[in-house]
């Protein structure tokens, strides 16, 4: 069963939370962060893309952007802009746009629930990654961002939830970029929660696999230097934001190919029984769009290749029947003809890089189901890379977890 921890958040003072607040590390480039940080000082950026304050070009992974990232994080803490709550809280985390709203538990989870599959996974995580996060949850000493969970509905759950947001006004309500709302309630009542999610079965990985493995292969760093039982220290938590499934929204991750010759289109429109069409997103699962030179096009998924639960996945039978065999891409982690475009930028984002020339094919494709993710994990089997586009995304900055 599920293990939750109250933890002594430190939070943005309301009328500052605006300033602070910014997008997740791992869906901007260190570009696009350089360019959203100009003129914010104190924007949360700092932290979890300290390279913007070195010079160009230093290595993401130099030693100088770990000691960076942790002096901002100190002095941001020290600016008088955060303040760090006095008891250990639970928090709520509400996120709302014109179409959609989905609140849920910000609170602390447990590195050994993580270890011992109580917190399910569906996706591989990279060393390289994992030795980039690991070592800035060790010099920050602080898990600078939430982790998204989702759980199977709970009704004591979302009864302790309305119990907060119905019946008091938001400490923090931050308008993001897209016309998001953030809204946070804070209570230091937390041993209805505790209890509430102590019997849930599991909890699962939507989106964060590497911050939850660093968080792991931290903690056992630190137990082992220390010399502290499993579970007796602040370290052995990380911060995550607990969704309801009913609540989780899920994009479509769609694909861009750079090469492909007009021979080899006109085999795979045969081969594959292509038609013209005005959709540019497929309207069930077991199709694609396909948008080249100009046209779109819609093809049905070939068979799953197994019968396993993630082949099923129209992600993987885009990748086993049709990326490997048409066009040799075995590894789309790693192969430079094929990259991959969020959900959240549409449909026209695929026209324009095809259409500018950066890419000559576009496949967009229909959304993986929530429950698709349960049943892949439930069955401890691992989705395709790229499966799922979770939107809206949780801000960092607006609650963080030291040790």
């Amino acid at each position: 069963m599920a293990t939750i921890q109250p933890f002594k958040g430190w939070l943005p003072k309301p009328e500052h939370a605006d300033e602070i607040a910014c997008v997740p590390y791992d869906v901007i480039s260190t570009e696009e962060a350089n360019e959203l940080a100009k003129g914010k000082p104190n924007s949360y950026l700092h932290v979890i893309r300290p390279e913007i304050d070195l010079p160009e070009g230093t290595p993401f992974n130099d030693d100088r952007v770990y000691k960076k990232g942790a002096e901002n994080l100190k002095k941001l803490l020290q600016s008088g802009l955060f303040e760090q709550d006095e008891k250990p809280a639970v928090y709520i985390y509400q996120m709302e746009t014109e179409n959609h709203t989905q609140t849920g538990v910000f609170t602390c989870a447990s590195v050994q629930d993580y270890d011992d599959d109580t917190i399910l996974k569906h996706e591989l995580t990279r060393p390289d990654k994992e030795d980039d996060r690991t070592k800035h949850i060790l010099t920050q000493e602080a898990h600078a961002e939430p982790v998204m969970l989702t759980f199977r509905d709970s009704e004591d759950v979302s009864f302790q939830i309305e119990k907060i947001t119905l019946t008091n006004p938001p400490f923090i309500e931050h308008e993001g970029d897209g016309g998001v709302v953030h809204r946070i309630w804070k209570t230091f009542t937390t041993a209805d929660f505790v209890k509430g999610f102590s019997e849930i079965e599991h909890l699962y990985i939507a989106d964060g696999h590497h911050r939850c493995k660093s968080a792991s292969r931290a903690a056992e760093q630190l137990r082992n230097e220390q010399n502290v039982f499993p579970g007796e220290a602040e370290f052995e938590y990380f911060p995550v934001v607990l969704f309801p499934m009913s609540q989780m929204k899920i994009l479509p991750y769609n694909r861009v190919i750079k090469s492909v010759s007009e021979k080899k289109f006109n085999e795979i429109e045969k081969k594959f029984n292509l038609t013209q069409t005005d959709q540019k997103s497929p309207a069930k699962k077991g199709f694609i769009s396909i948008y080249y030179s100009g046209k779109w096009w819609s093809m049905a998924l070939p068979e799953a290749s197994s019968e396993s639960i993630s082949s099923s996945l129209d992600v993987a039978r885009l990748q086993d029947g049709f990326l490997s065999p048409e066009f040799g891409i075995e590894n789309p982690r790693t192969d430079k003809n094929i990259s991959f475009v969020g959900g959240i930028r549409g449909t026209a984002e695929l026209e324009k890089l095809v259409d500018a020339g950066k890419y000559e094919l576009a496949i967009s494709m229909y959304p993986t189901d929530i429950q698709e993710l349960l049943d892949v994990s439930d069955a401890g089997e691992l989705m395709p890379p790229k499966s799922t586009w979770f939107e809206p995304k949780i801000k960092s900055g607006l609650i963080v977890h030291t040790f």
